[in-house]
């Protein structure tokens, strides 16, 4: 199996990823800005003098202004100074024996004049660097791109492999590139700064020889090459772990692609040549290499110059709003009531005119579609770009983002960090979209927005979607999308099937080297990822369109599902590029009956949040089709934009408190609720879910389930159309199994599971932030588990359909032909998910919660552990715990799932599981009872019962005496 699955933090997860920030003070892999626009003047100041405010609390601000909220505007800031640990000063002109003199260095060499002086020659392929005294121990901001990919295994084109604040020192004949340290700070000339500089370590990541220094200019020179082709970016260690095989840079291979200079930034191009792919135990080809022995692939470097004399004042961060963070500890102060300051990431948006209700900005937010975008789609993305507009207008910005098409012929690239783009790609083995952004590190002021898309998210349409299955698959499961390593589930939220099973420790998740676990923390702190789950769902209601609606692939209403998809897409990834995080509680704002009332969506929106991951909206059996995806971003949007974005004057961010908490403290009110990534991986509020809808969620999955089970019917009389191969119907046939299984996994999140909200004190009367789910709607989602995944019924399929099950037959490169197992293993297909249902709904952390909501309820008003380990038991044994006169007969899927069930409780008592001690006792008691019930069916209808019924009884009953009487197992 590729280690591909968990990269995609390289996406989500390599890189993620999969909002939490490089920690929080530092995320420089995350956003770029558009704040410096092509063919303008950027006016800019000493990345030095830049002084990064450190904000008291809202209480000592206040005291420190005599309690007069209007002073603070007045009250002087409190800051940092940049560090100078450089052991020589960068203006010092003493001549060093072993250099050469400047001109015999770069003669023969191409001069790129702009923020740093290039020397590029052609003959040798050296590429060299003038730095100015003046730019010696100054801060700048470095990006990283991975140009182009292999198209599989996470190595994709687009990718950002890291963004980070960088200086040069002088130390003795050396330059040294080194990362300063931003997560401790203090004032501006405070002592403290001293023990800070001793106690905290600064990273330096290269050493540069000294070449020449410029007898008049004092500027030195120093070769680019060990820093830039000797894989600064670290992807060696990634390569390997990603195609399962040792790769490494291969020095005769390697160089310098195109190098350009402008005044405020640097672009230049490393094309890194890469040999391996042998070795034990490594794979015989990779599919999208032509011979895996050797691969190439393209990182694009930014290095640029930070805004100088710039008004961009940090906004402080609030949780209950959903923002991208810059964070830092403050030993200023020890009074403080936490040691950290945050400050959302947002861009440096002014209006041109202040005083006026309407203003256009100062400089927009402008976003360039590339010119790889299918021309189908360029309408789409920048309807979805500009649905932002909206929420802008509210706060006053007219046109606060624009959107240009990058010319066919354009002479720049993409990756240049001057401009934020919309980049296409393809890959052979995942579909997935970023928007990821650049950051200044010091103040959270976004610089730079690149975002990417997958073509495979429309090609799954368009080519059937043996994409979305994978050919080969552990013994007994049933393959799906998004397997157990895609590099969104590494970098956050995953497959709601892989969520449970991995919580049951079912799947055990590989060691991760370090260099692979930075790009997936990085993802993962940006939550900018849609991965494969995405695209399973997507190609779920193209099925719904054709199966149940009747679709024409190339028809008007095809046309729609797509358009609107793809709109929604582009308008998640740029509300990433501004900031926001995740918000999985934005699906749940519409009642169900209004979901397709288009009069009431259109002007208000589907969902709260186009931030969340929202399902399409596939109306129920019989009901009237609306929109499938929102036509406008929601009302949690647009209050975030207003938290982030909104004017508010003050000098220092300390006097903004009030006007921020006015908003902030808006929380409680009607669809502004906000859960993100942590929250959906806690799996503990019902209503906190990817690719949910509606504000009732178990009737949305009921009526998602239904549809599921339709589908299936119809694949039964419809497919395959005449000239299609019948692994068709296996790989939709599969399609509609992970749709069914994500939906059958909603109702168990009800089941101990709680609300919980972000509101502060205050905010909202009567309410709390962990308030129990009712325990009606806690048997109301057991009795639809019963119903729709314990039941064999719903697993009825005719032989007919079952029978054309085949495999694909094609036997070349990118495929995984079978050869064993050629019919389709339906009972392994049902078992495995209704053991994944069980085991998650036994889950420890379940149980646990369970057993404290009893503490946590008003007597009788819980559902208990006794009244969930025997409502599960009489469901799935219910012919013997509450036998009839007629003689029972168990079909080999009940059969399966009573010894997936005895399986689980023999665990428990053994200790082989993990569980709450009252579980365990439980789950004796239940084995004890059932015993006691399969002894009595025995000895009334043992010669009445068939052989399988009666061999699988007396087995049960045989096991059940053995684990009553083994002798404990301790920890």
């Amino acid at each position: 199996m590729k280690k591909f699955s968990f990269y995609i933090a390289f996406l989500c997860g390599l890189f993620l990823f999969l909002g939490m920030g490089l920690v929080q003070a530092y995320e420089p892999n995350v956003s770029t800005n558009a704040a410096i626009a092509p063919n303008s003047t950027l006016v800019t100041s000493d990345p030095a003098t830049i002084q990064p405010l450190v904000e008291p609390t809202i209480d000592q601000a206040l005291d420190q202004a005599g309690g007069n909220a209007e002073s603070l505007v007045n009250s002087k800031p409190f800051a940092i100074a940049a560090s100078d640990d450089s052991s020589e000063d960068a203006d010092e002109a003493s001549d060093l024996p072993d250099l050469q003199p400047f001109d015999k260095v770069i003669k023969k060499t191409q001069k790129i004049s702009g923020l740093f002086t290039l020397y590029r020659n052609k003959e040798t392929g050296k590429l060299y660097a003038e730095i100015k005294p003046g730019q010696l121990n100054q801060n700048f901001l470095a990006t990283m791109t991975l140009e182009s990919g292999i198209g599989e295994s996470g190595l994709y084109s687009g990718l950002p492999t890291g963004d980070f604040l960088f200086q040069f020192r002088r130390v003795n004949q050396n330059i040294h590139f080194v990362v300063p340290n931003t997560y401790f700070r203090t004032r501006a000339g405070d002592p403290l700064q001293r023990s800070l500089d001793r106690s905290f370590s600064d990273s330096v990541l290269a050493s540069l020889p000294i070449k020449s220094i410029h007898p008049k200019r004092k500027t030195v020179l120093v070769d680019l090459g060990p820093l830039l082709l000797n894989d600064f970016a670290s992807l060696s260690p990634v390569v390997s772990w990603m195609l399962e095989s040792p790769y490494s840079i291969d020095s005769n291979k390697s160089y310098f692609g195109p190098a350009k200079a402008f005044p405020f930034n640097v672009e230049i191009e490393s094309v890194y040549g890469f040999s391996g792919g042998g070795g034990e135990g490594a794979p015989s080809y990779i599919n999208a290499l032509p011979d895996s022995r050797a691969l190439t692939l393209r990182v694009h470097y930014s290095f640029s110059e930070l805004p100088k004399n710039n008004p961009y004042r940090p906004r402080i961060a609030d949780d209950r709003v959903g923002y991208f963070i810059t964070a830092y500890q403050d030993f200023s102060d020890d009074n403080r009531r936490e040691p950290f300051v945050r400050y959302i990431n947002r861009w440096d948006l002014q209006k041109q005119d202040p005083d006026a209700a309407l203003s256009p900005p100062k400089q927009p937010i402008v976003f360039w579609i590339e010119n790889t975008v299918p021309l189908e789609y360029r309408e789409a993305v920048q309807e979805g770009v500009l649905m932002w507009n909206r929420a802008f207008e509210k706060i006053g910005f007219l046109n606060a983002i624009e959107v240009k098409q990058m010319p066919d012929n354009a002479t720049w690239d993409p990756a240049d960090i001057r401009y934020n783009t919309i980049r296409w790609f393809n890959s052979f083995d995942s579909a997935f979209a970023m928007g990821p952004s650049r950051v200044n590190p010091l103040t959270g002021e976004i610089l730079d927005a690149d975002i990417i898309v997958d073509g495979n998210f429309i090609r799954y349409l368009k080519q059937g979607f043996q994409a979305l299955v994978s050919q080969s698959q552990p013994s007994g499961q049933p393959s799906g999308p998004a397997t157990a390593k895609n590099l969104c589930a590494l970098g956050g939220v995953q497959p709601r099937y892989l969520r449970a099973m991995q919580s049951d420790s079912a799947i055990a998740q590989p060691a991760i080297p370090p260099a692979v676990a930075r790009i997936v923390q990085q993802t993962h702190e940006q939550d900018a990822c849609y991965g494969m789950e995405l695209a399973h769902q997507f190609a779920a209601g193209h099925l719904s369109l054709s199966l149940l609606q009747n679709a024409m692939p190339s028809g008007a209403e095809m046309q729609k599902y797509i358009h609107q998809f793809m709109r929604e897409l582009i308008a998640h990834e740029v509300g990433h590029t501004l900031g926001l995080r995740h918000n999985f509680h934005g699906s749940t704002m519409v009642p169900p009956q209004d979901l397709n009332n288009t009069k009431l969506t259109q002007s208000q929106g589907l969902v709260a949040s186009v931030m969340d991951y929202n399902a399409a909206n596939l109306a129920p059996q019989g009901g009237k089709q609306g929109d499938y995806f929102t036509e406008v971003v929601g009302p949690y949007d647009e209050w975030a934009i207003e938290y982030g974005y909104k004017p508010i004057i003050a000098t220092v961010p300390q006097a903004e408190i009030r006007g921020l908490q006015a908003i902030a403290q808006r929380a409680p009110q009607a669809h502004l609720a906000y859960a993100t990534d942590e929250d959906v991986i806690a799996g503990l509020d019902p209503e906190v879910n990817a690719f949910d809808l509606s504000g009732d969620v178990l009737l949305y999955s009921q009526w998602q389930m239904d549809n599921a089970r339709e589908m299936w019917k119809r694949l039964d009389k419809r497919y395959p159309v005449a000239g299609e191969s019948y692994s068709e119907v296996r790989d939709v046939f599969d399609t509609i199994f992970f749709y069914y299984l994500g939906y059958a996994l909603n109702a168990n999140n009800f089941i101990g599971g709680q609300s919980l909200s972000r509101y502060h004190g205050g905010d909202a009367a009567g309410r709390l932030p962990l308030e129990p789910i009712p325990v009606e709607k806690q048997r109301q989602a057991l009795a639809l588990v019963q119903k729709y995944v314990f039941n064999e019924e719903s697993f009825q399929f005719s032989p007919q359909l079952l029978n054309k099950l085949a495999p694909s037959r094609w036997n070349h490169w990118g495929t995984n032909v079978p050869v064993f197992n050629l019919d389709y293993p339906i009972h392994d297909r049902v078992l495995f998910l209704q053991s994944i249902v069980l085991r998650d709904l036994l889950s420890a952390d379940r149980l646990s919660r369970l057993q404290d909501t009893e503490l946590k309820t008003e007597a009788g008003k819980a559902l208990t552990l006794p009244e969930l380990f025997d409502t599960i038991q009489t469901s799935i044994w219910q012919g013997v715990v509450r036998p009839s006169d007629q003689p029972m007969k168990f079909s080999s899927l009940n059969r399966a799932l009573q010894r997936e069930h005895l399986n689980l409780l023999t665990a428990m008592v053994l200790r082989k599981r993990e569980a709450p001690e009252d579980a365990r006792t439980l789950a004796w008691y239940e084995l004890r009872q059932l015993h006691g019930s399969l002894s009595d069916t025995l000895r009334k209808q043992g010669r009445k019962l068939d052989t399988y019924t009666k061999a699988h009884l007396e087995e049960t009953r045989d096991r059940i005496a053995k684990t009553l009487e083994a002798q404990l197992q301790t920890n």
